[in-house]
């Protein structure tokens, strides 16, 4: 722990809002910072931290936001980097000179049992004391000037949402900062924690350690890694204390929560029916029903998912026309140097536009979840899952994720920071990308259109379309199994959910959860997705030259035109020309090899590759590879005709049904956006998960196109 002493006077002060989740921690945390926020991962780790600053008379005060946590035993990834913070061993975070322990009025036994061990850690602490305006609402008072007495420091009750004592807070903050007070236990100490104390302390004193009783004491409860450590190199105590830590383990859990319910008691005064209903308890009476409760879900879900499919549409059209126009503007501006033209207009202005374009997914995303997180209904819905999915290792807040990853991966990978610990997080964002986003549905729509609907009529066609969006969820289940199992290996937590009370959103909360989450999108995976776009274009557009282009266009005219060439056709078959030989058609042709067993010729396989900066380019690109230009779509009669048409050089058909089905699958499968690798890394802090998934979906997708081909040499 660092020395405060050591600290200069040029120090800006660090406070920790500290508390159970769902203690309001969030909503004091925005009402003191507001927009001075940042968000970013602890380092190492992808637990999130959340810093921001305000103001005080005596100067600036830096404000981290600790994830919640139940207990200083820490369960969790969440609530490890939870009790490093306090305890000031987190690296890149200094000690924090106060805490401000957030204590939810409505459940003070079960916050103070958290607030017993905190007083044991020996820092300055201040209580926020939420909830109280709906425990009045309840008929229920807290005796502040109790309550003070009983734990030995401030107390000063808020109304966050409303930023009702939100003043008084900051004033309570400047005076401990000032004049901090340290809480000293104020319950009777098990007669066995005492009776283990003393037998230990004389075992350290003969082996030469010095620790006074209460330091003693204080590790018997909650032994430091450090301690640990120590322990490793001496057996001869080792035992001994675990001997003791186990006696000790109940009766002290029996002792905190007795004084804990001997507090509340002492403090609270009830002026009305305690047997009365609460308004939350009716309502649970409905929605958290295992058939009304999961109707209701389902409803809720399906709102949130049609307005990320849906919704999102127009804003996304008026994005693409806007960039559309931008890159045409710029493309005549450019007229004069062509290679500055396709780099200003095909990679610096097509790449930030397939970035901005994923925005408003992630912005009505973040505010539904923002929305249902706020008003308490995102801890039932969590619950009415939890049995579904419990059996692969992931729990109930894992829907969420995998529901929004049909509209789009990143929102759905971004939302899985609702989910309660490090492991179940990393499975769900690993087999996130498995569920059929929109960016594939121009490919399934093409193919279905030109090989399926033709063949076997529209029946067929709206099968083959659900089949493919269904494909993805059937696997991920036991992929998440498989992961957890071998890979993760994650220990099974306890779901341990709390259901608080219902409550209207804030909307600044849900404005400044949005807006955060947009920003870090922007900022991080962003930035990564037009570098990439702009490799991507620069492997496609080189080599080029004027002699080459001479060369295609007078073998077009011998092949195709010989007297009379068709400018648009020529045109088509320049670019075609062109991609071909670049370094990523060379590419392409040189690992097409690798993909024949699935029955991909080097255009099918260098149209695969262009899609890996985003999906949304695989029809243009088919466009240009058979000789159509880039301005068409899924919808179009003359790419399907040309699909249609395409042969092997030995005169095959290129494509059949069966192959057709094996490209979907492949999409189906295959991790090909580079956006949502971008923020599988974000959101992992590591590349490694990010290579990992890339990898696992790759193979598997290839093994699921060559096992189709297959299939259909052996059948036809």
């Amino acid at each position: 722990m660092k020395d405060p002493e050591l600290r200069s006077a040029s120090h800006t002060p660090l406070i920790a809002l500290v508390g159970n989740p769902n203690a309001g921690k969030t909503s004091v945390f925005n009402r003191l910072t507001g927009a001075h926020q940042k968000v970013g991962n602890y380092p190492g780790v992808t637990v999130e931290k959340v810093e921001g600053s305000f103001r005080l008379p005596s100067g600036t005060v830096r404000c981290v936001d600790v994830p919640g946590l139940y207990s200083l035993e820490p369960k969790s990834e969440d609530e490890r980097v939870a009790v490093q913070v306090i305890e000031g061993s987190e690296p890149g975070l200094e000690t924090p000179d106060l805490l401000v322990y957030v204590l939810d009025a409505g459940n003070l036994e079960r916050n103070l049992y958290v607030f017993s061990q905190l007083a044991e850690v020996g820092r300055p602490m201040l209580v926020a004391l939420t909830m109280v305006d709906r425990l009045k609402r309840r008929g229920v008072a807290i005796d502040i000037p109790q309550l003070e007495q009983a734990l030995g420091v401030e107390v000063v009750p808020v109304v966050a949402h409303r930023g009702e004592n939100v003043d008084r807070l900051r004033e309570a903050i400047e005076r401990n900062l000032q004049a901090p007070r340290v809480p000293e236990l104020k319950f009777d100490l098990p007669t066995a924690l005492e009776a283990n104390a003393n037998v230990f302390h004389d075992r350290l004193s003969r082996a030469g350690i010095d620790y006074d009783l209460s330091q003693t004491r204080a590790a018997l409860v909650r032994p430091s890694e450090e301690f640990l450590n120590f322990l490793k190199i001496t057996p001869e105590l080792e035992e001994p204390f675990l001997e003791a830590r186990r006696e000790l383990t109940q009766e002290s859990v029996a002792g905190r929560y007795h004084w804990a319910a001997t507090v509340q008691k002492a403090v609270q005064t009830r002026s009305s029916d305690p047997a009365r209903k609460s308004l939350t308890d009716k309502i649970d009476r409905f929605l958290t029903h295992r058939v009304f409760g999961l109707l209701f879900f389902v409803g809720v879900m399906y709102l949130v998912f049609q307005s990320i499919y849906t919704f999102a549409g127009p804003l996304m059209e008026l994005i693409d026309g806007a960039f559309g126009a931008l890159g045409e503007w710029a493309g005549r501006f450019l007229e004069g140097s062509p290679v500055l033209q396709s780099l200003v207009v095909d990679g610096i202005i097509a790449g930030v536009g397939g970035m901005i374009i994923f925005l408003p997914q992630i912005l009505i995303l973040f505010c539904f979840i923002a929305v249902l997180e706020g008003s308490g209904y995102l801890a039932r819905a969590a619950f009415l899952m939890d049995r579904l999915l419990g059996w692969c290792g992931l729990n109930g807040r894992a829907f969420i994720p995998l529901l929004s990853s049909f509209a789009c991966a990143i929102p759905g990978i971004m939302s899985a920071r609702v989910m309660p610990d490090a492991k179940s997080r990393l499975a769900t964002i690993l087999v996130a990308p498995l569920m059929s986003c929109s960016a594939r549905l121009p490919v399934y729509v093409l193919l279905i259109g030109a090989f399926i609907e033709p063949q076997f009529g529209a029946g067929w066609a709206g099968f083959t379309l659900f089949a493919m969006h269904f494909l993805g969820l059937l696997l991920a289940i036991p992929i998440a199994w498989a992961l957890n199992k071998r890979v993760i290996r994650g220990r099974q937590l306890p779901f341990l959910l709390e259901l608080p009370p219902y409550q209207w959103p804030r909307v600044k909360d849900v404005l400044l959860a949005m807006y955060f989450r947009g920003k870090v999108f922007v900022k991080v995976a962003g930035t990564i997705i037009v570098l990439m776009s702009i490799v991507i274009w620069a492997l496609s557009y080189f080599p080029r030259s004027e002699a080459a282009d001479a060369h295609y266009a007078a073998d077009y005219r011998n092949k195709f035109e010989p007297e009379a060439p068709d400018e648009a056709g020529l045109e088509a078959y320049i670019g075609e020309k062109r991609l071909e030989n670049s370094f990523l058609g060379r590419f392409g042709r040189t690992i097409a090899p690798v993909f024949a067993p699935a029955g991909f010729d080097w255009r099918i396989t260098t149209a695969i590759l262009c899609a890996f900066p985003a999906r949304e380019v695989v029809v243009a690109s088919m466009g240009i590879l058979f000789q159509l230009g880039g301005d068409v779509d899924e919808e179009s009669t003359d790419l399907r005709d040309k699909l249609q048409r395409a042969t092997w050089p030995d005169g095959r058909p290129l494509m059949t049904p069966w192959t057709a089905v094996g490209l979907m699958v492949f999409f189906a499968l295959c991790c090909q956006c580079m956006a949502t690798l971008a923020t599988v890394k974000r959101e992992t802090n590591s590349t490694n998960w990010a290579v990992f998934m890339f990898c696992y979906m790759t193979g598997m997708a290839y093994l699921g196109a060559v096992l189709i081909h297959q299939i259909e040499r052996l059948v036809t």
